[in-house]
């Protein structure tokens, strides 16, 4: 093989190696980051928050998700409620999940033991999603607001362990007001479903 022969083939596999990386590089912007041009800031509060009446009063402790399944901050969010019901749910914590209302689709197979709530009193007050509701085993809540803080979404950066930890202890938790920034959709309708539906209702009048 001639020397040319040798820079061709070379110059050739350097150029597919290239245009690889360029593909794996949007392939990660469009799943990973992306999503988190949607961080913000949001203040969570759970003044209105009430289980429903078949889950309230002492029990488990119960951990709700709110979710929506349009919301690409979700990516980063799946995961980790994954890892939390792997460590939790054995040991007296029940998980729930209410999904945005009037929004289509499903969780991944992997949060299929999730119990699916049709409503739950208040939440049309949460600002965002996603979003995590604790509530303790005498049926009060004692946290509302993100999994974490920042764009990306993990045992390492969470709240959520160590409010667990803290209240399978025994102790004391309270932490029903909270402003983060993170990657956030808005949970109520947008402004355009809400003249809508003001509108029909004009019309009904």
């Amino acid at each position: 093989m001639s020397v040319r022969n040798k820079y061709l083939i070379a110059a050739l596999v350097a150029l597919l190696w290239g245009g690889a990386m360029l593909a794996a590089f949007w392939w990660f912007e469009a799943r990973y980051l992306r999503p988190f041009k949607t961080e913000r800031a949001e203040l969570f509060s759970g003044d209105q928050l009430a289980l429903p009446e078949s889950l309230s009063g002492p029990g488990p402790v119960r951990v709700v998700h709110f979710w929506d399944p349009a919301c690409p901050c979700n990516a980063g969010n799946q995961q980790h409620l994954a890892e939390l019901v792997q460590r939790f749910g054995g040991r007296g914590v029940s998980f729930y999940a209410l999904q945005k209302q009037g929004s289509q689709g499903r969780l991944p197979d992997q949060l299929g033991g999730l119990q699916a709530l049709a409503d739950l009193p208040g939440a049309s007050s949460l600002p965002a999603s996603p979003a995590v509701g604790i509530w303790d085993a005498g049926g009060r809540l004692i946290y509302i607001g993100p999994y974490s803080e920042g764009a990306v979404c993990s045992s390492d950066n969470s709240y959520i362990e160590p409010i667990l930890e803290a209240v399978l202890a025994g102790r004391q938790v309270k932490a029903t007001h909270s402003l983060a920034v993170g990657c956030f959709c808005d949970w109520g309708p947008s402004p355009a479903a809400e003249a809508a539906a003001n509108q029909r209702s004009a019309d009904n009048r």
